[in-house]
């Protein structure tokens, strides 16, 4: 079970639900030490001074803010606590949204929330109102002396706390050059996107999480156990070749690209008619290209032959 890292309670207008927060997610990335490939030591971690090279000790490192170009103001932690929004123990709750509303590019991370001294009743009431309403609520929070935007989700029978980034946070996407959103001026035809549609619907499932996995993750350990297992825990040995490649596309022409891969046929809901029509047009406008290559090899091997027998002349006339 996960630890408890918070105590609190949901406000919202006068109803206050008292709660516990608990981490949601857990690490399971691949993790490296820095090592002395002579010994195999690990290699610590020094803090130096960048100008000098020499190490700072600890009493010695205070925090700055730099205003302009090597220029600080120095804080110290009691300047800083004070300047910290006061922890009020609440998810103040400031409005309820669509949960539609917010975008992907705004979530952060992931707690869950569960009912605190007796208040089973008022969190199954929160949850299933806002269940009902189709709404989640966003929320301020404080969490380890820094405030958070946030929003309350119900997710099946547990109410999530997601931390949200703040609006300036969050990059404009108009800094990019971008195709309009008109198909028509972005040169997309009609057949075009009725194929990617079709593509899409093809390719469609249920969403099952498990259904995926870190495959580089597994590989590493893989290796590493490979590498125990092995004896040779401390010396680089050889690998497998890594696989090869997916070949790049050389094909530049959209419609070519979508009729392939509905001709693959999808998961789910099988390949579609058009995609056997689509591959069977691929098929005949690649018969004179191959059978093009096809002649180009038979004239090349021809005169590799003659050339041979000529050079076998001459040896022989020599």
């Amino acid at each position: 079970m996960a630890h408890m890292i918070w105590k609190g309670a949901i406000s919202f207008g006068l109803v206050h639900v008292p709660v516990q927060l608990y981490p949601a997610t857990k690490s399971e990335k691949v993790g490296f030490n820095l090592l002395d490939k002579r010994t195999i030591d690990p290699i610590g971690y020094r803090q130096i001074n960048k100008r000098t090279g020499k190490e700072v000790t600890r009493e010695n490192i205070v925090r700055g803010y730099e205003y302009e170009k090597d220029q600080y103001v120095v804080l110290t932690d009691e300047e800083i606590r004070s300047a910290n929004p006061e922890s009020t123990q609440t998810v103040d709750i400031l409005a309820f949204v669509e949960a539609s509303d917010i975008s992907f590019l705004y979530l952060d991370t992931p707690y869950y929330l569960s009912p605190d001294r007796k208040g089973e009743k008022v969190y199954a009431l929160l949850r299933d109102a806002m269940k009902a309403s189709g709404k989640v609520g966003v929320a301020n929070v404080v969490l380890h002396n820094k405030q958070h935007l946030a929003v309350l989700i119900p997710v099946g029978p547990v109410l999530a706390l997601n931390t949200l980034r703040w609006a300036d946070e969050v990059r404009p996407f108009d800094e990019l050059k971008l195709p309009d959103e008109n198909p028509k001026k972005s040169g997309v035809s009609a057949r075009e996107l009725e194929m990617a549609k079709k593509l899409i619907d093809d390719m469609s499932d249920a969403w099952d999480p498990s259904a995926y996995k870190d495959t580089f993750r597994d590989d590493i350990l893989e290796l590493v156990d490979k590498k125990v297992r092995a004896g040779k825990t401390e010396e680089v040995m050889d690998v497998e070749t890594p696989r090869a490649e997916r070949p790049s596309a050389e094909i530049l022409d959209l419609s070519d690209l979508l009729k392939r891969s509905l001709g693959r046929g999808g998961k789910g809901k099988g390949a579609s008619r058009a995609g056997d029509e689509a591959d069977s047009e691929t098929q005949a406008s690649t018969k004179p290209r191959a059978a093009a290559k096809k002649t180009a090899r038979r004239a090349t091997a021809s005169t590799a032959r003659k050339s041979t027998a000529a050079a076998a002349r001459k040896r022989r006339a020599a």
